[in-house]
């Protein structure tokens, strides 16, 4: 299979399709789940179809230690399913092209502010001539700051909807719910986490856990709120996005 063909037949034209056309420049979406459903997996493949469109990515992540080096192998990982599902050609080629238009950054949220992350993004895009088309920002704890002061996450969200408004940068968030104890989603399946900052934020999807694989469903587009499925799956042993028919055909 050609690189073009494979853009064009990637199941994330389906996803961007359900979200009106996917996150616009200036935007910022949230992938939410509980821990180990597949946020991580969805975020990667969303800045693969990026990358493999030749746009640059930078990959923020929160993740300390060891799972840090993990989000290499996910790139890898993944970038070998879509060679061995589809055939495609010249693939060591476009992986090398790949690597190239990637950065990955890594932070430790109890030791920098969301000023000094802006501040390095800002001098990598700038300074760096690194023209970034998306921002992935996986691991941040929307609870802890919410837990501290309502405010500081709502103004911290505000000010990365700022920036990337000002560069017109697209920004997908991973975003981990706690379903022990008290409700993790208000009534309008909206994660609670989230209830401060929800105005400054574009789109959030759902990732649910079923018996035999996990269902994506929105639960914000824009100005609009709303619960409704994507008819797109996650394949349970490559954590792949599918569409809901081809999950049942595995």
């Amino acid at each position: 299979m050609l690189l073009n063909e494979l853009i064009q037949r990637s199941p994330i034209r389906i996803f961007e399709q359900s979200i009106n056309g996917g996150l616009k420049p200036g935007e910022i979406g949230v992938i939410a789940s509980p821990n180990g459903v597949g946020k991580t997996s969805v975020l990667v493949q969303l800045a693969l179809d990026k990358l493999l469109q030749g746009k640059k990515v930078i990959h923020v992540s929160f993740f300390l230690g060891q799972y840090t080096q993990y989000v290499h192998l996910w790139y890898e990982d993944i970038f070998s399913e879509f060679i061995n599902r589809k055939n495609l050609e010249n693939a060591a080629e476009i992986e090398n092209d790949l690597v190239k238009n990637r950065v990955l950054m890594s932070f430790n949220q109890d030791g920098i502010s969301i000023d000094q992350i802006i501040k390095s993004l800002r001098a990598m895009i700038i300074e760096g001539g690194f023209k970034a088309d998306s921002i992935i920002i996986d691991g941040f704890d929307f609870s802890r700051l919410a837990a501290d002061k309502v405010n500081s996450l709502k103004e911290s969200i505000a000010a990365v909807k700022t920036f990337a408004i000002e560069l017109g940068l697209r920004v997908w968030y991973s975003c981990s719910v706690n379903e022990n104890g008290a409700p993790a989603y208000d009534k309008e399946n909206i994660p609670v986490v989230l209830g401060s900052c929800i105005e400054s934020i574009d789109v959030v999807i759902i990732l649910q856990p079923k018996q035999d694989h996990v269902e994506l469903s929105i639960s914000k587009d824009r100005d609009s709120i709303i619960s409704k499925s994507m008819a797109m799956r996650l394949d349970p042993k490559t954590l792949l996005i599918l569409e809901a028919q081809e999950t049942k055909s595995i």
